[in-house]
């Protein structure tokens, strides 16, 4: 059962939105979807209609894939070269030859700058294009003042959650600093717990998912479900007359919801991962971030707006089979990483577009900071927010197309540097949202959804 995690914020009549919530999930069984569900305020017409988010938390190194320096020193350069690519005069890094046949559907950044070199604060500032206060501050936790919504959380604030499915989902988990330190800036924030995106614990792979509302409890029939709905209908006939409140008001249309999901329809088959034929799932490889993808792309035909797809370690790889590269980082990107990148970052696009949704569906290449210019003493790239790339395809950016240029160490920019908050206002852009467009926080404060500017430069 999950179970519901709330402040206890009290209504306007004096009964805590915890009560009410409570009152749902017994009456339906422990069925606890009330508190995720939430009605959004507005819907306006972009070019895109989903984002999925590729999360390479670790950092992508910017050297090996968009902004390869093959005349630099060795120490510089490292121990790969330089290829070209569909675009003319656009080369990338030699273990890219799958994504360097796409890229004239793929716009690069490559002047992207946090000015954070630790993972948590970095990565707070990438997912809401705030910087965290203080820079610099690894194991940061989610707290005030460093508690702005991420782009998921904005989103289900944005758009209404009309379908069976919220408008946001993160899977195949959260992002942790070891410790089991999440980062800030992966919920709703001040937006509140109302709007957080979905986070879906699953190894779909394997067919396994942790999905919220989708389980009954053990000694639960269908038809024990439906008598508790029977209840709850009755229950709320006889409130109506108490309590008039809005968030009370829709806790009858999240339960609905709720109950849809468990006995019903296209919202369940999204996670029916054995529906795909074999040769689509063996061609985004059959590791979790592969089927996560995977996942992501049956999640933005079930009516998802945004997926975030984060990367997770993997035991028994040096770095813990992630992007957190400080030692051995030719080796792992040569025997893992960018291998399983450059695969299932192409089989996407191709999916999506051979599926007529490659133009409504904008794709980030995403990290919270990229690699020291110079290899270390253990064969590795540290942690560099200064200059990093990351990329866009589908979803109305202009295809072959690069804005940004860093000097001859891929250290710093020269030209063309945006910040995260300008990337998170493209990202809205492309969805039809202008950066003032507002939502209305827990305390019905209006709150921009960006402070940056388009990067019209390549849409």
């Amino acid at each position: 059962m999950l179970r519901l995690q709330d402040r206890g914020v009290s209504l306007c009549d004096g009964i805590t939105r915890r009560d009410w919530l409570r009152i749902g999930g017994l009456g339906l069984g422990g069925l606890s979807l009330a508190s995720l569900l939430s009605a959004a305020e507005q819907r306006r017409g972009g070019k895109a209609k989903s984002v999925i988010v590729l999360m390479l938390n670790g950092g992508p190194p910017q050297h090996e894939s968009w902004d390869p320096k093959p005349e630099a020193p060795a120490e510089v350069r490292g121990e790969f070269g330089a290829i070209s690519s569909k675009t003319p005069g656009l080369k990338v890094g030699e273990l890219m030859p799958r994504t360097a046949q796409w890229t004239d559907r793929i716009a690069v950044l490559r002047a992207v700058v946090t000015g954070d070199n630790a993972h948590s604060s970095s990565g707070y500032q990438m997912l809401t294009g705030i910087p965290h206060l203080p820079l610099n501050r690894e194991s940061a936790i989610p707290k005030p003042p460093n508690n702005w919504p991420s782009m998921g959380g904005v989103v289900r604030a944005l758009i209404d959650d009309r379908g069976q499915l919220p408008a946001a989902v993160t899977l195949p988990e959260h992002i942790w600093n070891d410790g089991n330190f999440p980062w800030p800036g992966q919920d709703a924030g001040l937006l509140g717990r109302h709007v957080d995106p979905w986070l879906i614990h699953c190894q779909p792979q394997e067919d396994r998912f942790d999905v919220p509302g989708l389980k009954l409890l053990d000694d639960m029939s269908t038809a024990r479900l439906q008598q508790r709905q029977r209840l709850v209908d009755q229950m709320n006939g006889q409130l109506d007359r108490l309590v008039r409140s809005r968030s009370v008001q829709h806790l009858d249309t999240y339960t609905q919801k709720a109950f849809d999901l468990l006995t019903g329809g296209a919202a369940r088959r999204a996670f029916k991962m054995s529906e795909e034929p074999q040769r689509v799932r063996e061609r985004y490889g059959m590791t979790r971030y592969g089927q996560s993808a995977l996942l992501a792309r049956r999640l933005v035909e079930a009516g998802v707006s945004l997926v975030q797809v984060n990367w997770s370690r993997i035991k028994g790889y040096e770095n813990q089979g992630g992007w957190d590269t400080h030692k051995k980082h030719a080796h792992s990107l040569k025997t893992h990483l960018m291998p399983a990148l450059d695969q299932i970052y192409t089989a996407l696009l191709e999916d999506l577009e051979q599926r007529g949704l490659l133009d409504e569906t904008l794709v980030l290449w995403y990290g919270e900071f990229g690699h020291t210019p110079k290899v270390n003493r253990n064969a590795g790239r540290d942690h560099w927010g200064n200059c990093f790339s990351i990329a866009l395809a589908g979803g109305g950016v202009r295809g072959g197309s690069v804005h940004g240029v860093s000097d001859q160490q891929a250290a710093f920019p020269i030209d063309g540097q945006v910040a995260p908050r300008d990337v998170i206002a493209t990202v809205f852009h492309c969805l039809g949202y202008e950066p003032n467009a507002e939502v209305r926080d827990q305390f019905n404060r209006p709150i921009r959804i960006s402070r940056g500017r388009v990067i019209d430069e390549i849409l």
